[in-house]
């Protein structure tokens, strides 16, 4: 058994608070609105759910008369990387099932969807419940990577459903791991299976959301981790007075963990991929940006900063997300793995664009070899092994060279680069995301239990206290639309990015600024567990 701190000890007993309407589970009606349909493609989505597209979306409200609950087994699996909060998920849906009648069983899938394609299971029992209350990680059942999509897969995960007589299945994942919960409770449908599908939104990238979802479960606590190492650095920035740290924060695909740690510590450069894109702002234009920030800092006195980067930047310059385009398409048909890396790159380079060779040969070395090294399951670059904040500082170091050379920069540049990601994924969740998750997994648990299937466990009116939070079901195939992988075209839930019209980024955007030029640095420090609660600036200023 996995030896615990004195702080891990103490929080198993924090007791998370419900809204009202979780408080009493057995006086809750399923109201179902009006027919839905998706984000766009819907008569593409249409045909692919037939079962399942256009399910209206489901409020809990209170009713007088109490529910009676028949005796229920529920799997459960973690998919995909971790989330601050996700055992609470467990822990609120081991509670409610048990409330709606004490017999019912709760069994985990061991390592994810594996665990569901291979029948592997492990039995939920109070005593392993009340070991992982409030605690970080998916080490209780384990997560994967894998996908439950070919027919093969499909037909296994039915056959685990019918042999274990599941009544539901909740998988907690993001926008790819819901997109394949819609795919299962479809297959699940047309097959006449009981077995109900409820999707839970999980990834501390932020890009989760939309009008139904206001937020997915772990960006709180990832945030404000971020965000005590940046004002760590900060103090140490203003203490050594000599360094120029490049911080690269996780963010596949959008730059709301980048903007929100803007928010809370005021570096002095942010970057934000949506607004590179809005822009058109090339690479050449970011780093002469970039040196003018230290030209300006110099001139001051101050040979230090900050740059904050998110990861996903890269696809976001114009030139070299079309460059990644091209090679992602490329590197699909070529068949990566089956060559030598000498091959694969002579054979991807000589069949791009010329304006993306040109792109390409302008890179240095050790970042053209990232571009070329394996893709992700969906056949995308993976961002995260390239080191654009190292790009950055060699580019600038370069361009601060040239205008030394001219007289028009006197400084000193001394970066350091800085990648923060995994520390922010299996930390103990803030009081936000612990009650947050529990409540997610109470109200999968009533969604279950009313038959619903393609749903996704959702919380709203979030800004407010607690007591006030909403809860019911929207339908996963609500939030998809068709978009091209590996070649192909794929039903998926649409990610959220950075809204530039909204209050986070227009604040960000007032306020940067005085930031680049003098030091308005805050150090916000650990994540307080004991005291008034809050939530993060872009929760109660997108939502409030």
């Amino acid at each position: 058994m996995t030896t615990k701190s004195a702080l891990q000890q103490a929080r198993l007993y924090y007791h998370s608070k419900l809204p009202m309407i979780l408080r009493d589970l057995g006086h809750i009606a399923c109201v179902k609105g009006d027919a839905t349909s998706s984000i766009a493609d819907a008569d593409k989505l249409q045909a692919l759910f037939p079962k399942t597209f256009g399910q209206p979306i489901i409020a809990l409200h209170h009713k007088e008369q109490r529910t009676k609950a028949h005796e229920k087994c529920i799997g459960v699996l973690f998919s995909g990387g971790q989330a601050a909060g996700g055992h609470n998920v467990i822990c609120g849906l081991f509670d409610a099932i048990k409330s709606f009648n004490p017999k019912s069983s709760l069994v985990g899938f061991v390592n994810g969807p594996k665990g569901v394609v291979d029948n592997d299971i492990i039995t939920i029992t109070q005593e392993l419940v009340d070991r992982y209350r409030n605690q970080g990680g998916f080490d209780m059942i384990g997560s994967s990577r894998t996908k439950i999509e070919s027919e093969e897969q499909l037909k296994a995960a039915l056959d685990t459903a019918i042999a274990l007589d599941l009544d539901g299945i909740v998988i907690i994942g993001g926008d790819d791991s819901n997109t394949n919960a819609a795919v299962l409770a479809e297959f699940f449908r047309q097959n006449s299976c009981k077995t109900c599908i409820i999707g839970v939104p999980k990834t501390i990238d932020g890009d989760l959301k939309n009008e139904q979802v206001e937020l997915s479960f772990g960006f709180d606590t990832a945030t404000r981790i971020y965000s005590e190492l940046i004002g760590n650095i900060a103090q140490d920035c203003l203490s050594a007075k000599k360094y120029y740290h490049f911080i690269k924060v996780m963010g596949r695909s959008a730059s709301h963990i980048a903007l929100e740690c803007a928010l809370q510590t005021h570096p002095n450069y942010t970057l934000i991929g949506e607004e590179v894109a809005a822009g058109g702002k090339g690479l050449k234009e970011l780093v002469c940006d970039l040196s003018d920030l230290v030209v300006s800092r110099a001139e001051k006195g101050k040979n230090y900063g900050i740059v904050l980067i998110p990861e996903g930047l890269i696809e976001f310059i114009p030139e070299i997300g079309q460059l990644i385009r091209e090679l992602n398409r490329i590197l699909t048909k070529e068949g990566i793995g089956d060559k030598s890396f000498n091959e694969t790159k002579n054979s991807a380079v000589g069949a791009l664009s010329a304006e993306s060779k040109e792109a390409f040969d302008a890179l240095p070395p050790n970042i053209q070899e990232q571009l070329l090294l394996d893709r992700d399951p969906h056949g995308n670059v993976k961002v995260a092994q390239i080191e654009t904040e190292k790009l950055l500082i060699q580019l600038v170091r370069e361009e601060l060279k040239v205008r030394k050379k001219k007289g028009s920069y006197k400084g000193s540049f001394h970066p350091l680069p800085h990648y923060f990601g995994y520390e922010g994924r299996a930390a103990l969740p803030s009081n936000f995301d612990a009650q947050y998750c529990y409540a997610l997994g109470k109200t999968a648990a009533v969604l279950i239990n009313a038959k619903a299937t393609g749903y996704m466990s959702c919380l709203n009116n979030l800004a407010k206290p607690i007591e006030n939070w909403q809860a019911g079901g929207v339908p996963l195939t609500m939030m998809m639309n068709i978009e091209e992988r590996h070649g192909k075209e794929k039903p998926v839930i649409k990610k959220a990015l950075v809204n530039l019209n909204k209050e986070p980024f227009v604040t960000f955007a007032k306020q940067r600024q005085q930031w680049q030029n003098e030091d308005h640095y805050l150090s916000p420090g650990p994540i307080q567990f004991f005291g008034p609660d809050d939530i993060t600036y872009t929760t109660t200023h997108t939502l409030g």
